[in-house]
């Protein structure tokens, strides 16, 4: 059944609703575009219709559900990431577009020669299963420390038909016997003490496991340095997400792991340092 009100009457609440709130007015429509997986095309041509009870009904939850800090991503259950559709949970981290960007310099520096590649701290599994769609002749393997985030992966793997092993475990110890041609990372990398500089919403929903790590957030880094000769081939490559301070301790802490090897930092869209790649 229909409301008495139209699309637009309801937006222009909703609109108002979350201004007041100190939130994004736009993620009103956002919101009811991602419900009803309408374009921007659809929803300007139905804003005069009437809209279902039913519609309005869960509208007018997840406005106030996200008016209170809520994450749009964990509010839907999803984020894109690639033109695809990732399950997201409050076990996962929300995938940035940085590390979208990081995958992507990946793909296109590589050939088409099959490669054994390794996803450390996988998360949702965007890495993993991007590379896995794009470059199916890869053999893919998928590690984390949280049960939860894994068996989220494997939904959104099994969701995007893609074969990747999953592996529970602490970085590189479950695939200590094995060595790889790429290993990709996206590790938690914030300083217990940039807490107060972060974002409520980031901070109340997001998994501290996949956020925060100590020794000023290089511990993972540290430990990486001191594990992953071991594991990358003679001729291995490393990608790996840097937070946007820590550029020069990275490199020198995997130029002292790897000595001979060209180590570079790259940038991201904002200009920040995001990318250290290490090629053997």
């Amino acid at each position: 059944m229909t409301s008495n009100e139209t699309y637009r009457e309801v937006l222009n609440w909703a609109s108002s609703f979350l201004e007041a709130a100190n939130q994004e007015k736009i993620t009103a429509e956002i919101l009811i575009r991602e419900r009803l997986e309408w374009s921007k095309t659809d929803f300007i041509l139905q804003l005069d219709q009437f809209i279902p009870r039913e519609v309005k009904k869960q509208w007018i939850k997840d406005i106030k559900e996200y008016s209170t800090g809520i994450p749009l991503q964990y509010l839907l259950g999803y984020e894109w990431f690639f033109d695809e559709k990732f399950k997201v949970t409050s076990d996962t981290l929300i995938p940035r577009p940085e590390t979208e960007e990081i995958v992507d310099k990946f793909l296109k520096e590589q050939s088409e020669k099959s490669l054994k590649v390794l996803d450390i701290g996988t998360g949702t599994g965007v890495i993993a299963i991007t590379i896995k769609k794009k470059r199916p002749q890869d053999d893919v393997t998928a590690v984390d420390l949280s049960k939860e985030a894994l068996a989220v992966a494997k939904e959104n793997s099994v969701q995007l038909q893609t074969a990747i092993r999953f592996l529970l475990g602490d970085l590189t110890e479950p695939v200590k016997n094995e060595q790889f041609d790429v290993v990709i990372s996206n590790p938690p990398y914030i300083g217990v003490d940039e807490k107060k500089y972060m974002d409520d919403s980031v901070l109340n929903y997001e998994p501290e496991l996949a956020l925060f790590a100590g020794n000023g957030g290089l511990a993972v880094y540290q430990r990486l340095a001191k594990e992953l000769p071991a594991i990358l081939k003679p001729d291995g490559q490393l990608y790996l997400e840097i937070g946007f301070k820590q550029g020069l301790v990275v490199k020198n802490l995997f130029q002292e792991a790897f000595p001979k090897a060209d180590i570079i930092i790259e940038k991201d869209m904002s200009g920040q340092d995001r990318l250290l790649k290490v090629k053997l």
